[in-house]
């Protein structure tokens, strides 16, 4: 089974047993549907958990599992990470992509010259997503994941094409 990414838990709420997620998804209402089934990656092994209340607080999904009583049932997940069954992923409409089909990717500008390759896909909590670009011998790059710089995304040939301004690099 292979299973992909969602979030973080970064810490508990409350006494009752929810946890705060650093979330890395767009659809965190339809990951934390609930009776929805999350992963959580700790001591290498992926445990099953069954969502029973999900709401957002201050930006960060705040999520509670049937298998989980009180606060004394989640202290031990902190900072482990959440993963959904890969099969449970339904697909995008054209244009949208999932973060993890970005990672690798080779970024070039629109004459052609390669930037780098997606390291990282980072979200400002509101704004937009960035790309992180590793280079050749010079610090990463932060390119904004939005339309006026990203000008094509090219699945078959794993490229993608960005609108370099001044100061971008």
């Amino acid at each position: 089974m292979e299973y992909i990414r969602i979030g973080t838990i970064i810490n508990t709420h409350g006494i009752r047993g929810e946890v705060k997620i650093k979330s890395c998804s767009d659809f965190d209402e339809e990951r934390y549907a609930i009776d929805a089934t999350v992963y959580i990656q700790t001591e290498g092994k992926y445990l099953p958990f069954t969502v029973k209340s999900y709401r957002v607080h201050k930006g960060f999904p705040l999520v509670s599992f049937k298998e989980c009583k009180d606060i004394n049932d989640v202290e031990k997940y902190k900072t482990c990470d959440v993963f959904v069954n890969e099969e449970d992923r339904k697909p995008l409409t054209d244009g949208r992509h999932y973060v993890d089909d970005l990672i690798g990717m080779v970024v070039k500008d629109e004459e052609g010259n390669v930037i780098g390759e997606v390291k990282d896909m980072e979200d400002t909590r509101g704004a937009q997503r960035n790309m992180r670009v590793k280079r050749d011998g010079q610090k990463d790059a932060l390119i904004p994941y939005v339309p006026a710089f990203i000008k094509d995304v090219d699945d078959a040939s794993g490229e993608i094409t960005v609108h370099v301004i001044e100061g971008l690099l």
